[in-house]
């Protein structure tokens, strides 16, 4: 009988327009993704921060689909990821509620975190979403960079490079974040 210690898990280095990527799966699904680093060193390293991962030439015919598909969104063109299957073990509930509202949010939309708690069935808890949106582990496939602070302000971001990478990320889908109009222009009552 095998055991969940015993799997393996796949990875690969993607070389894209806006940087080298990797992804890591299971046979149940993608388990990290990491978005544009500098260096192939780099995106190993964060990869193998995962237990199991390990060298593999072999891709199942989805991963196969998910770094097209990925290289595609990096050229700025508009991707659905909510197909691809993801394992998400040892995520607790939660975060599974949190990631799977994140996941219906389509190309080029946002909501807040307040908001997205909501969503969630867990309203109230903005931060705690902001919280389990940073420990994200396959950004772009669960969209945590199309979740804003309140007021549209951009938010945290823990991928490399920070709230500029979530901006650059938004404007590739057509989404300019900036700072909320004057009281003057705005109708606040």
């Amino acid at each position: 009988m095998e055991t969940t210690s015993s799997i393996t898990a796949g990875h690969a280095v993607l070389e894209t327009v806006i940087g080298l990527m990797g992804i890591a799966w299971s046979e149940k699904g993608l388990i990290r993704l990491c978005l544009p680093e500098k260096s192939r060193e780099a995106v190993e390293r964060r990869l193998m921060r995962h237990a199991g991962v390990a060298a593999t030439t072999e891709q199942p015919q989805w991963v196969v689909e998910l770094i097209a598909s990925i290289k595609a969104y990096a050229s700025g063109e508009d991707v659905d990821f909510s197909g691809v299957p993801v394992d998400l073990e040892g995520v607790d509930d939660f975060r599974l509620a949190i990631y799977d509202a994140a996941r219906k949010l389509g190309y080029g939309e946002t909501t807040t975190y307040g908001e997205l708690a909501k969503r969630a069935g867990q309203p109230g808890l903005p931060r705690e979403t902001g919280a389990a949106l940073g420990a994200n582990p396959v950004p772009l496939v669960i969209p945590c960079h199309r979740i804003l602070a309140a007021g549209g302000k951009i938010g945290g971001f823990s991928a490399p490079g920070g709230s500029a990478t979530k901006e650059k990320m938004l404007a590739m889908e057509g989404v300019r974040v900036g700072p909320p109009p004057p009281a003057q222009v705005s109708f606040g009552f």
